[in-house]
């Protein structure tokens, strides 16, 4: 039987360093986040600081409603040039090695460590080894209906990894779309939408409308930086399109600004629900419902502001030559963009494990945060040095070519 010819691999797109900072300070920002989670007054964080506050929430959900949603449009706007350049079945092979693999490495071998500080954190009678506790980490079952997070177990988690499990599944999902559905049709379909809309203001909000339904009546999941696993593919998706057509781009730059007074507007107004609400992120009275509504449209608002502010920055700023010898700035981005999903990856381990011996001290919130993010930074990055970078092998393991550096690791 005869199969559709993969493409030609199509050249590489222009590199968009704005999007690589975007990565970068959100997983570097992610240390910041899960060290001030052991602070926080309303979350079940892995080990708890006896003093707790409730401003952390405050503070850290004006990162959650953009963050990670964020990584998801960017992964999809990479997803749609790795699938022009290696075609549907190249494109799968390199997401299951590049994601697969160190999402079973990882869950295998980083995840059982913060479970077990868990309980021991809890539990001041609590002795069982670490040892004595992989197999029951380790005592799984399969549950279809949570897909796409099958294997499930009393202890066993795939923990800060939610992300990697979500983004592959999605680029899974896309490998069969790209093959079957007729191109030229879509691509038709998408000039004469693109040629209707786009110049009209405004409408790059639209879509806010369907995260704002499915946040309201989908709910929010604590489990998944506050918002419902589902909605991520939305914005995999809206990445996904966008990358297809140049005007989109365009567009996001023209109306960034307002995104981003918007944004910041229907966010501060989900507020007062969320505190006065009993279960903000599942409760179906008016007031809930209206909240995640607010929440959801402003994180779609955000989510345009941020690479369209950032890309109009770069836009407006002379190009200078380039620099044959590059300069220490420019090695420390290269390394730290190719170091994205090793990071990512080991920074949760870390930091659950610097925090079990930090709550122990009698010192003030403020300065065991402090001391918390700084020894977890510096290990997160000293084991990415030392214990990935330098072997192919360990580079492969943990998501990176190991035949070259690449900034790509969550495309």
């Amino acid at each position: 039987m005869a199969t559709r010819a993969e493409p030609a691999q199509a050249p590489l797109p222009e590199r968009r360093p704005e999007l690589d900072a975007i990565r970068m300070l959100v997983v570097i920002g992610l240390v910041f986040f899960h060290s001030a989670l052991v602070f926080a007054a309303d979350d079940d964080f892995y080990v708890k600081n006896a003093e707790t506050t409730e401003a952390v929430m405050i503070i850290a959900g004006f990162g959650v409603v953009w963050a990670m949603p964020l990584l998801f449009l960017i992964s999809g706007l990479g997803a749609w040039h790795s699938l022009q350049r290696r075609g549907a079945g190249g494109f799968a092979s390199e997401r299951l090695m590049r994601l697969g693999v160190p999402l079973v490495v990882a869950t295998l071998v980083l995840n059982p460590l913060p479970q077990w500080l868990r309980l021991r954190s809890a539990d001041a009678d609590y002795h069982e080894s670490y040892l004595g506790f992989l197999p029951r980490f380790y005592d799984v079952h399969l549950e279809p209906e949570e897909f796409p997070f099958l294997v499930q177990g009393e202890h066993f988690e795939t923990g800060h990894l939610w992300f990697v499990v979500l983004l592959l599944a999605f680029s899974l999902m896309l490998v069969p779309l790209h093959r079957w559905l007729p191109r030229e049709r879509v691509r038709r379909i998408g000039d004469r939408v693109a040629e209707t809309t786009l110049h009209r203001r405004g409408v790059v909000f639209l879509p806010a409308v369907a995260f704002a339904a499915i946040c309201a009546f989908a709910g929010l999941e604590e489990d998944y930086a506050g918002w419902h696993r589902w909605s991520y593919l939305l914005f995999f998706v809206a990445g996904y399109a966008l990358a297809a057509d140049d005007r989109f781009r365009t567009v996001m730059r023209r109306d960034a600004g307002a995104a981003a007074w918007l944004g910041a507007l229907l966010f501060a107004a989900a507020g007062p629900g969320f505190a006065l609400a009993d279960e903000p992120f599942t409760e179906m009275t008016a007031l809930a419902t209206a909240s995640r509504a607010l929440f959801g449209a402003a994180g779609w608002c955000l989510v345009v502001a941020i690479p369209g502010l950032l890309d109009r920055r770069r836009l407006e700023q002379p190009r200078a030559a380039p620099d044959p010898t590059p300069t220490t700035r420019r090695r420390l981005y290269d390394y730290l963009a190719a170091a994205v999903l090793p990071l990512y990856i080991l920074h949760q381990p870390i930091v659950v494990a610097v925090a079990y011996f930090v709550i122990g001290w009698s010192a003030p919130i403020l300065v065991e945060y402090a001391v918390l993010v700084v020894i977890a930074l510096i290990l997160t990055l000293t084991a990415y040095e030392l214990l990935v970078r330098r072997t192919r092998v360990t580079r492969f393991l943990f998501g990176m070519r190991p035949w070259a550096v690449s900034s790509n690791d969550l495309a």
